[in-house]
C-alpha cells in the first residue's frame, strides 16, 4: 500500500496524526514551517525534531516531488509540465500580472467535459489529482522562480469540481496561515457549471471566488459547445448562481472565451446582457488559445472590443482578459498533448 504524501494532510489532519503518535500539537506548525516556509526535501532536514519522530514519519508518510519535464517561457507567461510518479503528464501555467504573480493549476489528468474548444477535453480523464500533486504545482513553480505566488486560479486540465474532495483540501492547505499563506480572496475556483457542487461550495465557510466557464448565452449553442449544458441547462444554472450569490454576498465571473464566427456575434453578446442582467457578476473576454487539434479560430481584436462595447452599453461589468502564451502552449493541454505525441 503507497504511503500517503506529507503534502496531502491538512493541518487539521496531521494534527491529529501526530497526536495520535504522542506528540504534542505544536509539532504540527513546526513541521508545517519546514514544509511551507524553509521548503525543506525530507523529514532528515527538520533539525527540531526527535529522532525517533522523524523515524516515525519516514516509515509512514512520503515526501515525494512531481518532477518539472518541460518549461517554455515567454515575457508574461512560463507553461510548466509536470511528470507525475505514475508516469503521466500535467501542466500548470504562471502569468505575470502588474499586481503580482498568478498560477493556473491542473485538477485532473485529463478531463471528462468534453468541451468542444478545449484541447483538455480531447485526452479524457484518466484520474482525479490528489491534494498534494495540486499543492505541489505552486510549490515547484515558486521554487523555480524563487518568488512567492500571489494568486491561484483552478482552470487548468480538469473539471476542479469533478475532484470536488480534493480541489477543498487543496484550498485549506494552501490558505492555511501556516502554509502557503494565499488569501481566499486571491483563489479562485473555475467550473464548467456543475449545479450540485456549486450548491454544495456555496454551504462552505470558505471566501474563496467562483467563476463560470459559460461561453455561450443561449442552450442551442453552448450545447453545441460544452456537454455539461445537456445536464444542467442555462435555466438551471443560471438560478444555481443567483442562489450563490444571495447567499455568499459574493460576485462571480462569467469566463467567456471568444471564438470567430461562433459565439462573438452582437447578437450573442445582446443575449449574454439579458442573461446576466442584474446579476453581481462580470464577464471575463478570453481571446482564444489556439490549436492545432482544434478547428476553432480566435475572434478578431476589433470583434472582442465590438462585443466588449455592446455589453458595457448594456451596463454589464466587463473585462478582456489580457493574452497569456499566445506563442507558447499555453492553451489547456497543449503541451500535455505535444508530449503524449512524442512518447
Amino acid at each position: 500500500m503507497r504511503m500517503r504524501n506529507i503534502f496531502d494532510y491538512t493541518y487539521e489532519e496531521l494534527n491529529d496524526y501526530l497526536i495520535s503518535l504522542g506528540e504534542k500539537s505544536f509539532r504540527t506548525k513546526q513541521i508545517w514551517q519546514w514544509l511551507y516556509i524553509h521548503k525543506v526535501k525530507s523529514f532528515d532536514e527538520m533539525t527540531n525534531l526527535s529522532k525517533e519522530l522523524i523515524n516515525k514519519l519516514k516509515n509512514n508518510i512520503s515526501f515525494d516531488y512531481l518532477v518539472i519535464k518541460t518549461k517554455q517561457e515567454s515575457n508574461l507567461t512560463n507553461k510548466y509540465l509536470f511528470s507525475l510518479p505514475d508516469g503521466n503528464y500535467i501542466e500548470a501555467v504562471l502569468m505575470k500580472h502588474d499586481y503580482g504573480l498568478s498560477v493556473c493549476v491542473s485538477s485532473e489528468v485529463g478531463c471528462n467535459m468534453g468541451c468542444k474548444f478545449c484541447e483538455s477535453g480531447r485526452l479524457k480523464k484518466i484520474r482525479n489529482l490528489e491534494s498534494f500533486e495540486i499543492v505541489e504545482q505552486i510549490m515547484l513553480i515558486e521554487e523555480d522562480l524563487k518568488q512567492r505566488i500571489d494568486s491561484v486560479v483552478v482552470m487548468g486540465i480538469g473539471e476542479p469540481f469533478d475532484n470536488y474532495d480534493n480541489i477543498i483540501k487543496f484550498i485549506k492547505i494552501i490558505n492555511n496561515p501556516f502554509g502557503l499563506a494565499i488569501g481566499a480572496r486571491h483563489i479562485t475556483v473555475s467550473t464548467c457549471g456543475l449545479v450540485p457542487k456549486i450548491k454544495e461550495f456555496m454551504n462552505l465557510p470558505l471566501q474563496v471566488n467562483l467563476a463560470i466557464s459559460l461561453h455561450a448565452p443561449n442552450d442551442e449553442l453552448r450545447s453545441s459547445l460544452m456537454p455539461i449544458n445537456k445536464a444542467y441547462p442555462l435555466a438551471e444554472l443560471m438560478a444555481c448562481l443567483k442562489e450563490y450569490i444571495q447567499k455568499t454576498n459574493r460576485r462571480i465571473t462569467i469566463e467567456y472565451v471568444m471564438l470567430k464566427e461562433v459565439n462573438d456575434s452582437l447578437e450573442c453578446a445582446d443575449k449574454l446582457a439579458n442573461l446576466l442582467k442584474g446579476m453581481n457578476a462580470y464577464v471575463n473576454l478570453i481571446p482564444y488559445n489556439e490549436t492545432s487539434h482544434i478547428e476553432f479560430l480566435k475572434s478578431s481584436k476589433n470583434q472582442i472590443r465590438l462585443f466588449y462595447d455592446y455589453l458595457k452599453k448594456k451596463g454589464i461589468n466587463v473585462t478582456i482578459r489580457k493574452e497569456f502564451g499566445s506563442n507558447i502552449d499555453a492553451a489547456c493541454g497543449q503541451l500535455r498533448a505535444k508530449e503524449g505525441e512524442l512518447k
